[in-house]
């Protein structure tokens, strides 16, 4: 819990607004879209797998 108050504590919005020019700056525009769509598919697959998982009907079903 401190040290989530102290993190948003040093970032601020100027921070915030730096640290997005400097990705914009690095990657591009075009290039973003395609990152953030990458990263959701990427989280959208770890959450099916932890699923899978963790679904006991599933394990019913291999056996």
């Amino acid at each position: 819990m401190i040290a989530n108050s102290i993190f948003l504590g040093l970032v601020g919005p100027w921070q915030v607004v730096v640290i997005v020019v400097l990705i914009l700056l690095l990657f591009g525009g075009k290039k973003i879209p395609e990152l953030m769509r990458g990263l959701g598919s990427g989280i959208k697959e770890f959450k099916d797998a932890s699923k899978e998982d963790n679904d006991p009907s599933i394990e019913d079903k291999k056996q």
